[in-house]
This record gives structure tokens, sequence and C-alpha cells, in this order.
């Protein structure tokens, strides 16, 4: 499976494992599976670690370069700006857009506990169960 974690399922794996569901902890294990990550989750872990809403190292040069060393880089393009912006559902998270555009460009699995991403017709989900 190829498997694009939303940033909430990255953070908890790195910090509170405890939250990941038993399938989606195996499945990030899984060697056989593809582990993809976006810059759009870098960039919100950041934001939301600025905001005192998660809490990072002081060095946040190293850990980037740590915690993002066995993932996969998904790209961001013009494309999937584009595909981002026309997603035919109200959810405004532009992080969320850019996830599930990805997801659905480069043919991934978004693996999400967040309701409003699961189930999104021809993108495909992984619940955190």
């Amino acid at each position: 499976m190829r498997l694009l974690l939303d940033t909430h399922i990255w953070i908890w794996s790195l910090q509170a494992s405890d939250r990941l569901g038993k399938r989606t902890a195996q499945e990030i294990k899984n060697p056989a599976n593809e582990r993809w990550l976006s810059p759009v989750s870098t960039w919100e872990a950041l934001t939301l670690n600025a905001k005192g809403r998660i809490r990072l190292p002081d060095d946040l040069s190293a850990w980037v370069a740590q915690s993002t060393a066995d993932f996969l880089e998904a790209p961001l393009t013009h494309e999937i700006a584009l595909a981002a912006r026309r997603l035919p559902w109200t959810h405004n998270d532009p992080a969320d857009r850019f996830l599930a555009a990805t997801a659905q460009l480069l043919r991934l699995t978004l693996v999400t506990a967040d309701a409003n991403l699961l189930g999104l017709g021809d993108i495909s989900t992984l619940g955190n169960r």
C-alpha cells in the first residue's frame, strides 16, 4: 500500500503512538508499504508548534530532518494546487485540500482520523482504526 499520512497521524506516530488505531499502526510500520509525507504536513506541524498547540524541539531544522527521513516526499506541484481547488467539497482547510489532492493525483491512500476526509469518492482513505 502507498500511504500518505495526514499531519495528525504523522505527529501521533512520532509523539503519541497510543492515539493510533491498531490497523493504522500496523500499516505504518509494515515495511511492504510505502510511507509518504507532504511538505504541507511539515508546514502545518511547524505552524501548530508556533501556536503552542504541539511542542517540538527547539532545533526545528534537526527535527524536520529526523522526522521526515523515513518518508518519501510528496511533491507540491501546480497540478496538485489546481486539483486541491477543484475538489468538489465544501471543506475549506487548505492543508486538507492539498493532502486530499496529493493522494488523488499520486494514487496514494490518505491515512487520517478526520471524518471530513474519509470517503472522498475516488480518493483512497484509511481511517484511524
